[in-house]
């Protein structure tokens, strides 16, 4: 099967609900979405999220890199050859997030090839799991009242961005446990926001607030700081730390510090950078959160195929397409309460949006 046409658009998505981390604030995402076609009519859908702060990428260069003659060299190749279609790809675009949209492309295509969806084209190693999903930076009452309404949905997994002050982060956590006592789990994200002193207050309470995840407190120039808390290394998972494979070298230097990396697509490159990631991270013990950036049901459901083939998957944190206000895609997975799963449509089983 050759490659027939390879295009692309930028679009712009209003979001539902505008949130805040350590850091900055968004009302809206932009997107670059890729599309191939085969010579047998099939259409394969990948999807470019640039974040400028994690991977120094913008979505308006993305649009360039990704413009339709800068995706000719795909045109007349097999699809069969998805390694070396790979290499070729990292060797021509340097930037993660913008590479991640063609390899979607290229996985989605080759598992539609295979008239499979892409995790069982992996190798499968979980049905379903269960994603948390994200409360930003705000107030007390704010918080609460945006618990309370996951919480009717059916989410008992919440992470509360957290990193702008301790003090105010620590309040919310302790009210959300009053609350909702042991029906939640709280994972915490400070987004690199804590100096150290702050996050030795955080660490203090951890414990008596139940915290089952701390991710990427502080800076990764203090990331050898966090082998001081040798009783909380199962709860840390880095993000902004880790980027690919030549990352963990570094966390190693550092005395292992984390139990747990955050992997998402755009970091690493899409699907199959993710994949290499994630198998040496589970070579060096350490466990997977897969995480996103905002992004449509495509982008998610790509994530979520690879969470599902890798083992060492322990949390998920896909919850990147549920405040866009609206989706350039249907299907990609299926949401039960709070437990995420695929669908039973060959590749990543998504359809254009009407």
């Amino acid at each position: 099967m050759k490659i027939a046409a390879a295009r692309s658009r930028l679009v712009r998505i209003p979001l539902s609900r505008p949130y805040a981390i350590a850091g900055g604030s968004w009302d809206a995402v932009e997107m670059v979405l890729v599309e191939l076609e085969s010579d047998e009519g099939i259409v394969a859908h990948g999807q470019a999220s640039p974040a400028e702060e994690v991977t120094g990428e913008t979505a308006a260069q993305a649009a360039l890199e990704l413009a339709h003659e800068r995706l000719a060299w795909l045109v007349g190749r097999e699809i069969e050859t998805l390694a070396a279609l790979r290499a070729e790809l990292q060797a021509r675009v340097a930037g993660p997030a913008t590479r991640a949209g063609v390899d979607m492309a290229l996985h989605d295509l080759a598992a539609k090839r295979a008239d499979r969806p892409l995790v069982e084209w992996l190798g499968r190693a979980h049905d379903s799991m269960r994603t948390s999903i994200t409360i930003g930076l705000k107030g007390v009452d704010e918080t609460l009242a945006e618990a309370d309404e996951y919480v009717a949905r059916g989410f008992t997994l919440l992470k509360v961005k957290t990193g702008a002050n301790v003090d105010l982060d620590l309040e919310r956590l302790a009210r959300l446990r009053e609350r909702f006592g042991a029906r939640i789990g709280l994972r915490i994200d400070a987004n690199q926001g804590y100096d150290l002193a702050a996050f030795r207050r955080l660490a203090a309470r951890a414990d008596a607030l139940a915290l089952e995840m701390i991710e990427q407190p502080m800076r990764p120039e203090l990331d050898a700081e966090l082998a001081a808390f040798p009783s909380l290394r199962s709860r840390l998972v880095a993000d902004e730390s880790v980027h690919d494979a030549r990352d963990l070298a570094r966390l190693e230097s550092c005395g292992r510090p984390y139990g747990g990396i955050n992997i998402k697509l755009m970091k690493s490159g899409g699907p199959g950078g993710a994949l290499e990631l994630a198998h040496a991270a589970q070579a060096a013990g350490l466990r997977l959160l897969w995480g996103c950036m905002d992004e449509s049901v495509l982008g998610i459901a790509a994530a979520l195929h690879c969470a599902l083939a890798m083992p060492a998957t322990a949390w998920l944190d896909l919850d990147g397409s549920f405040d866009l206000s609206s989706d350039p895609f249907t299907g990609g997975f299926a949401l039960q309460g709070d437990t995420l799963s695929t669908l039973a449509h060959a590749g990543l089983g998504v359809e254009e949006a009407p």
